[in-house]
């Protein structure tokens, strides 16, 4: 019975997808050790190592539908070891003594490691594609809203106006460079592993690399300069990746979660037919989808730290990192693809509120634009002084609850400076969005 959230009936898809459960999967995982031996035995034929009778039998046998999963099970409970038992069975499938010959010169962490990477292989693939799919999405949001005006807000306070597409614009080269980060990284982290005992090769004498070289040839996975099976970096770089994955989605879950408040109501997540937002009040609206990004993105976030702990390993090899590595690669990748598909359609069916970004841009009565007349007045009268006279403005119109235009016309400097047309024309938040749209189509532009 599933006691997780990634296996829960009820919850699962709240924390994982089908697909990425699917690769992750007993089914997948006792897949990818059957490739690895079927690999192994067949470069070992080939080499003379082993009789191509022995690997035509072993590649009969590299069906994961062929065992039962309880069994195998039964086995690593009473062996405590996770490959034993597996190549037990696999022996027993082989006639005419040929299993003898199954996981010739490996290690289970050879065969452990090599389809772990096989599985990140179909991971990294699914994560990718989320991440192509939201910048699509990104793309179209900034080129349509990129002159879409609205209140810029830094410390948690209006400052000056910006546009939609230029904040989305702003996720999109993020979300591009965590791209590159993801094609960088795949070829350090598809990379098998195949040493032996120790990493040395000793078993297989001088045609140890041989060997390692057809399994990888086999598996389309590249070959290590040296057996790997202390150094975790490969793994861990890929965490790290997903986590700040995780936390772009995050911050875009959490900005349309705060933008969506009732008192600022600029953008809305989807809300389809038979949504509910409270199980006791009715009108409510809740932004649930936000919400599950901003937790996954937490999650994602806290198993980089984990993985880091992997990077320290005994001697030539223990069990700690990689018993580690077990659960959290799945945990990491789970909710990363969960939080992209996620954060995907929240971009995709987001509600706009142009109206509403525009009264908001009008809550400060002008004070959004002080910049822009401190800037117009500091051709005239410079800088530095302008920026005092705005500044007594500024708090004189907050203090007596007046608009900016009041303020500044009680002053008599800005009134011998800038006429009625000029401060009315500076007053225009559409027009002091500075190169917003232009940057905001410049990085759609890619």
């Amino acid at each position: 019975m599933p006691s997780t959230a990634i296996d829960s009936e009820l919850f699962r898809d709240q924390f994982s997808t089908p697909e990425m459960r699917v690769v992750f999967s007993d089914l997948k995982t006792l897949q990818g050790w059957l490739d690895v031996e079927v690999a192994l035995a067949k470069a070992e034929a080939e080499l003379g190592i082993i009789p191509t009778e022995a690997a035509w039998a072993i590649n009969e046998a590299g069906d994961a539908f062929m065992y039962d999963l309880a069994e195998l099970k039964a086995g690593i409970d009473i062996t405590a070891h996770p490959i034993v038992p597996l190549v037990r069975a696999i022996s027993e499938k082989c006639p005419h003594g040929l299993g003898e010959f199954v996981h010739w010169g490996a290690t289970t962490q050879d065969i452990i490691d090599t389809g772990l990477v096989l599985q990140l292989r179909n991971a990294w693939t699914l994560i990718h594609e989320r991440l192509e799919s939201m910048i699509e999405i990104l793309t179209d949001i900034s080129l349509e809203h990129a002159e879409t005006a609205m209140a810029g807000r830094t410390h948690g306070q209006h400052a000056q106006p910006v546009t939609l597409g230029y904040k989305t614009a702003v996720w999109l080269d993020e979300a591009r460079r965590n791209l590159d980060r993801l094609d960088e990284c795949r070829p350090r982290l598809l990379v098998g592993q195949f040493g032996g005992a120790v990493g040395t090769l000793a078993s297989l004498g001088e045609q140890g690399l041989a060997v390692r070289a057809g399994v990888m040839r086999e598996l389309g996975l590249a070959e290590p300069a040296i057996t790997w099976h202390t150094a975790r970096d490969r793994f861990v770089e890929f965490v790290a990746i997903l986590g700040l994955i995780g936390g772009l989605c995050g911050k875009i879950g959490n900005e349309v979660y705060a933008l969506q408040r009732t008192e600022f109501a600029e953008l809305e997540e989807p809300y389809p037919d038979g949504k509910i937002g409270s199980s006791t009040m009715p009108h409510k609206r809740n932004p649930a989808i936000c919400e599950s990004v901003v937790a996954l993105s937490r999650l994602i976030r806290a198993t980089v730290g984990t993985a880091m702990e992997t990077l320290i390993a005994e001697h030539e090899r223990d069990k700690i990192g990689q018993h580690t590595e077990r659960d959290l690669l799945a945990r990491a990748c789970c909710h990363a693809d969960a939080a992209l598909l996620k954060t995907a359609e929240i971009l995709q069916g987001m509600t706009v509120r142009t109206d509403n970004m525009r009264d908001n841009l009008e809550i400060t009565r002008g004070l959004t634009l002080s910049e822009a007349v401190m800037m117009a007045l500091a051709d005239k009268i410079g800088r530095q002084h302008a920026h005092h006279l705005l500044n007594e403005a500024c708090m004189a119109a907050f203090q007596g609850g007046t608009s900016m235009r009041e303020a500044l016309a009680r002053i008599p400097e800005v009134r011998e400076n800038l006429s009625d047309d000029e401060i009315e024309a500076l007053m225009d938040p559409e027009a002091y969005t500075g190169l917003a749209a232009r940057m905001a189509r410049d990085v759609a532009a890619g």
